[in-house]
């Protein structure tokens, strides 16, 4: 019974955002320009990633996808499809151009459940407007659509953590932050032929050792303004150039 509920509140979730997405393109003034909306967060078990990426979603106002809902839409073929036929052909042929040229380069581990989670992230990813925690997103979508942080803090501050939130011994707790963080390491190891801990794959390592969640969402907020208006001024730089060739050509 409480599975049966619980797929029931999954699929109602995922038919709220289908329709959300649907308002937003209704509404798009430019489809042209699309400034950077995408945060992706990777971090070490205990560190506080998840809080830091819920503050992200409430101050920009971005739809959350956590761990669970990415893995969960990721092993529903069904649910898969749904999400990814929201895009428009073309949009989704830029996506699977990407994801092949990873594909190469990265040599991918294969599997229908990859297959999957990589389409769905990069669908997420050209919606916009999300907060994405987990499973590699940032090695699936392009880094310049997309702001990539790293959150990591002191073993010891992670397991207290961890012991504190699930009311279990300290042993137990250690236990299973090394294990959960070897694991996600390996997912990404395995999967996109990465190491997740090379900070050369994020704009920004967070060591919440000393900082508040307060301070976190500060300095997101910061480089994603940063990042989005460098993006914007790129992509009127290259409308000014096209103009005057595109005038000599006709």
């Amino acid at each position: 019974m409480e599975d049966a509920r619980e797929e029931y509140q999954f699929r109602s979730y995922i038919l709220e955002q289908l329709e959300k997405w649907e308002k937003q393109k209704e509404t798009a003034d430019d489809q042209k320009i699309r400034p950077i909306s995408v945060v992706t967060i990777s971090s070490l078990p205990g560190s506080g990633g998840q809080m830091v990426a819920k503050a992200i979603a409430e101050r920009m106002g971005y739809d959350l996808f956590d761990r669970e809902i990415i893995n969960r839409i990721s092993k529903s073929a069904d649910i898969s499809s749904t999400v990814i036929d929201t895009l428009e052909k073309e949009r989704l042929t830029g996506i699977e151009d990407f994801i092949a040229s990873i594909l190469n380069k990265r040599y991918i581990w294969p599997g229908v459940y990859l297959d999957h989670l990589t389409r769905v992230i990069g669908v997420i990813g050209k919606h916009g407007r999300a907060v994405i925690v987990g499973r590699g997103a940032n090695f699936i979508l392009p880094p310049k659509e997309r702001v990539a942080i790293r959150i990591v803090a002191p073993l010891e501050m992670r397991v207290e953590r961890i012991s504190d939130a699930f009311k279990v011994p300290y042993s137990a707790a250690r236990k299973r932050v090394l294990n959960r963080e070897s694991k996600r390491k390996a997912f990404v190891t395995k999967a996109y032929n990465a190491d997740i801990t090379d900070p050369l794959h994020y704009e920004m390592v967070l060591n919440m050792a000393n900082l508040t969640v307060e301070d976190a969402l500060e300095a997101v907020t910061v480089v994603l303004n940063k990042k989005r208006t460098l993006a914007e001024a790129a992509a009127a730089g290259k409308a000014v150039r096209q103009g005057p060739t595109a005038s000599r050509i006709a």
